[in-house]
C-alpha cells in the first residue's frame, strides 16, 4: 500500500490545519497467526507498530509526527519531555528531535530496574540528550524546569506525548487500520488489545475507528499508576481530541467521543510501573515461542497477559494485538555508562 496521509484523506480541512512531519514508515503491516492455549487453536491478528521507523520504532513516533510541526511553527530550538528512566517515549522523542534539527532535554524519574533501562540511558548519551533527574516535591520540580528551560526556546511535550495533538497521531492510525480492513488485508477486529500509560494511543485509536465507522472495542491494558491512567482522564482526553478535531473541521462528526469504545483493564498492572509478574513473564515467553515477537515487562508483556487471560472468550471473534515495542536493535552496553560526566549521578544505580 502506498504512503497515504490517512487523516488528511478522511478530513481534508483538518489535515491542512494539522501539518504532519513524516517520520514513520506507514502503514505498518498486519498479519494473522494461529495461537494455541489449553489445546485450543484460534487466530490472532497483529498490527506491527514495532516497525514504524528505522531509527527507533514503536507507537511513540506517530504522536511526534503531529507535535514536531507545532514546535517548528513556534521557532523552537529545543524539545523537552518527561518519562521514567527507561521511557520509550523519552528516547524516541530525543532521537527524532535530533534528526529533525532540535536539541532535546529529557526529565527522567526513577523506575524499577529493568534490563533495558541502562541500554536506554546509554542511547541517550550517544544521542547527546540532556538528561535531568526529575522528581521530588512540586517546588523542586518547578525549580528543575526553570533551571533547565529558562531562556531556552523550548517546546514542552507532556509525558507520553499524550496531548490532544499527539493523540491525533493515533486517530490517523485508526483510519490507517480501517483502510487496511477495506483493502482486505484483515477482517474488522471486534477487540484490540494495546498497552496504555498516558492513554494517547488507546484514546486516539478509539476516536479514529469511530470516525471510520467501525464498532471495534479498545482494551487499554493499564501499565501506569491510577493517578495517570484512569477512566476519568481517558474520557477527558477522548472528548478533548474529538472536540478539537470538530472545531478545526466542521466535517468531523460532533459525536465521535460518544462513539469511541474503550475499556481500561486494571488487573495486569502488578506491583508497579515496569515491575513484572508471573503472568507477564509467561506472556513474554508465549509471544517469543508462538508469535516470534520480543515483548518487555512494562507495556507489551502486560498487554499480552491480558489478551491470554481472555483467550477462552475469543471463540468466533476477531482479536487484534497492537504491538507497540520498538524492534530496532540498540547495540549499547548495559554494564557501564558511555559517559559518566553526562549522566546524572542518580542514574548510575541502573548500571550496578
Amino acid at each position: 500500500m502506498p504512503e497515504i496521509d490517512y487523516l488528511k484523506d478522511k478530513f481534508p480541512v483538518l489535515g491542512e490545519k494539522l501539518p504532519r512531519m513524516r517520520l514513520a514508515s506507514l502503514p505498518t503491516p498486519v498479519s494473522e497467526v494461529q495461537i494455541t492455549r489449553h489445546n485450543v487453536t484460534r487466530p490472532l491478528l497483529i498490527k506491527h507498530d514495532n516497525l514504524t521507523g528505522s531509527l527507533y520504532g514503536g507507537n511513540k513516533l506517530r504522536k511526534l509526527e503531529y507535535i514536531f510541526p507545532r514546535a517548528q511553527a513556534k521557532n523552537c530550538k529545543r524539545i523537552a519531555t518527561f518519562g521514567a528512566t527507561g521511557s520509550n517515549h523519552a528516547l524516541a522523542t530525543a532521537l527524532y528531535a535530533r534528526q529533525a534539527g532540535f536539541e532535546c532535554t529529557c526529565f527522567l524519574s526513577h523506575q524499577a530496574r529493568t534490563p533495558l533501562a541502562p541500554v536506554t540511558l546509554n542511547k541517550h548519551l550517544e544521542n547527546e540528550t540532556r538528561l535531568v533527574r526529575y522528581g521530588g516535591s512540586y517546588k523542586n520540580r518547578i525549580r528543575l524546569l526553570r533551571e533547565n528551560l529558562w531562556q531556552e526556546k523550548a517546546w514542552v511535550i507532556p509525558m507520553g506525548g499524550s496531548s490532544w495533538l499527539g493523540t491525533i497521531g493515533f486517530v490517523a492510525a485508526g483510519l490507517e487500520l480501517a483502510a487496511q480492513i477495506e483493502n482486505g488485508e484483515l477482517p474488522s477486529p471486534d477487540r484490540i488489545y494495546v498497552g496504555t500509560g498516558t492513554m494517547g494511543t488507546a484514546a486516539g485509536l478509539a476516536v479514529g475507528l469511530a470516525a471510520a465507522g467501525l464498532n471495534t472495542e479498545i482494551h487499554g491494558v493499564r501499565v501506569s499508576e491510577t493517578t495517570i491512567t484512569n477512566e476519568q482522564a481517558m474520557t477527558r482526553l477522548v472528548k478533548k481530541t474529538a472536540a478539537m478535531m470538530h472545531r478545526l473541521d466542521q466535517s468531523v462528526p460532533d459525536d465521535l467521543a460518544l462513539r469511541a469504545k474503550i475499556v481500561i483493564r486494571n488487573q495486569f498492572f502488578g506491583p508497579g510501573y515496569a515491575q513484572t509478574t508471573s503472568d507477564t513473564d509467561q506472556a513474554i515467553e508465549f509471544a517469543r515461542e508462538q508469535l516470534g515477537l520480543t515483548l518487555e515487562s512494562t507495556y507489551t508483556g502486560k498487554t499480552m497477559a491480558a489478551l491470554l487471560a481472555d483467550f477462552d472468550a475469543f471463540d468466533g471473534r476477531n482479536i487484534l494485538y497492537w504491538h507497540t515495542f520498538n524492534s530496532v536493535p540498540m547495540d549499547m552496553p548495559a554494564d557501564h555508562p558511555l559517559d559518566d560526566k553526562a549522566l546524572p549521578e542518580e542514574f548510575l544505580r541502573y548500571f550496578e
